[in-house]
Formats: structure tokens, sequence, C-alpha cells
């Protein structure tokens, strides 16, 4: 088999476990916490590291909203079976980067990979992203190419794969969507309070300090478990998170060119 079809079915096979991925880092994590120990061995300069480390994860979450509050429907999803596009998203997130799903999700690792302070977390977890996710967004970049032909050729040929181009932002064709960002991305949120917990409790302990995380993180798993519980309840039990018609309309004054159809 050519190398890139091999490189093409290897993407899709990983397309399908991509959501595992981050069970790798733990492993890596384990290991590091037996080099761990606070900046400057001051807790001051820890916890101002931890706080960077968890905006450094929340904006990857504030990416990935922004990407499935703006897109159309059926696109942007969490399916793992196979590819799936109707239209083909350019504007918004997608007119600087052509994967700001993935750019969201190497920033949400990326968070947890610094919180040690080891500096061979980040660089092993940046190489083995860029591997795998290199051939999922071949499989995937084929599968549109073929989809939607010229249109995708034009659309990413001026927008980066995962390094965004802010200059070229483009107003999103669509109303922002808060509770489609909600239903996808609650979850995304609950992991990020979860793995932060649980390597501050695990840094802590390793130093010998306490059992429990302290205060400041206590309250961060406090508020993030309420807003998963309560998004849980919103989603499951009622029809508040479900869409309204007229949730996709364009904003006033948009313009969305039929050439160019949203993925």
């Amino acid at each position: 088999m050519p190398l890139i079809e091999e490189m093409q079915a290897a993407g899709a096979w990983l397309f399908r476990w991509r959501s595992f991925l981050p069970l790798a880092a733990v492993l890596l994590i384990a290991i590091g916490l037996k080099d761990f120990a606070y900046p400057f061995g001051d807790h001051r300069w820890d916890q101002a590291w931890e706080m960077l480390c968890l905006l450094v994860s929340l904006l990857g979450l504030g990416t990935r909203i922004a990407t499935a509050g703006f897109s159309a429907k059926h696109t942007s999803g969490r399916n793992t079976k196979r590819q799936a596009a109707e239209t083909l998203n350019t504007t918004g997130m997608y007119s600087v980067v052509r994967n700001p799903l993935y750019l969201g999700n190497f920033l949400v690792g990326l968070g947890p990979a610094l919180f040690l302070g080891v500096w061979w977390i980040p660089v092993i977890y940046s190489l083995v992203f860029a591997l795998y996710y290199e051939r999922i967004i071949l499989a995937e970049e084929v599968f549109l190419r073929e989809k939607f032909g010229q249109s995708f050729v034009r659309w990413a040929s001026a927008t980066p794969a995962l390094i965004p181009r802010v200059r070229r932002w483009t107003r999103p064709a669509l109303r922002f969507n808060l509770r489609k960002a909600l239903r996808r991305e609650y979850r995304t949120l609950l992991g990020i309070v979860v793995v932060f917990y649980i390597l501050e409790t695990a840094g802590e302990f390793r130093l010998g300090h306490r059992l429990f995380a302290d205060k400041f993180w206590n309250g961060i798993g406090i508020v993030g478990l309420a807003v998963f519980l309560t998004t849980r309840v919103l989603h499951k039990l009622t029809t508040v998170l479900e869409d309204r018609p007229g949730a996709s309309i364009a904003p006033p004054g948009s313009c969305v060119s039929p050439t160019h159809p949203r993925r």
C-alpha cells in the first residue's frame, strides 16, 4: 500500500479513538511526579504557575466553545465512527485555522502537561500530539477535498492547519448557539477540573504537605462540579438546551457565499 494511503488509513483509525489520547498522558504525568517541586521552592510561585496552566487549558476550552457555538448543524461534532460534514465551515474560528477543535484539544492538554514544571513532559506531549493528529487531519482533509472540491482547496490554501492567522478573521456566518456549545463542552470543563484537582492533590502528597488540595483548588472543584451537574441535568432531563427555531440563522449584515459551504 502506498505511504499516503497507509497514513490515511491510520488517520481514519486514530480518528475513531482520538478521545482516548489524553489517557496516554497519565503515564507521563505519573512518571514526572517524582521530579515535582515548587518553582524556586516557594508555594506562592507554585500557585501562580498553577493558575497559568489552568488558564492555558481554559483558553483551549474557550477555543472549542467558540468553534462549536458558531458551527453549522452536523459539523464540528464528536462523531468517532466515520467522517461526517454536510457543509464546509470557513468563517469564525475556521477563518483563522483549519482545525480549531484540535487546537483547542492541544491547549486543554498542554495545561496539565505544564503543571508539574517538568520540562520533558510538555515536549513529549507536543511531539505525540503532532504525530497523532497529523494522520487524523490528513484523513479528514482527503474526505473534505473529495466532497467539496475547489471550495475546500481555496480555503485550505489560505488557512493554516493549527497555528492561527488572526488577521484572516472573518465574522461568523451564524449566530452563536449557547445551547449547542454547552451541550458539546460541559464534559470538557469537568475533565479539566478533575485533572487539575488530581494533579494538585498528587503533587502536594508527593511533597508530603497534605493529602488533599488547598482551598483554591477545592473551590475550583466545587464550582466545576456544580456547573457540570447543572448542565447535565438540563441536558438530560429538560429541553432547555435543545436548539430553538432560528438558532442557526445568519446574523444581520453577514454574507455567506454559496461557493463556500461551511463544515
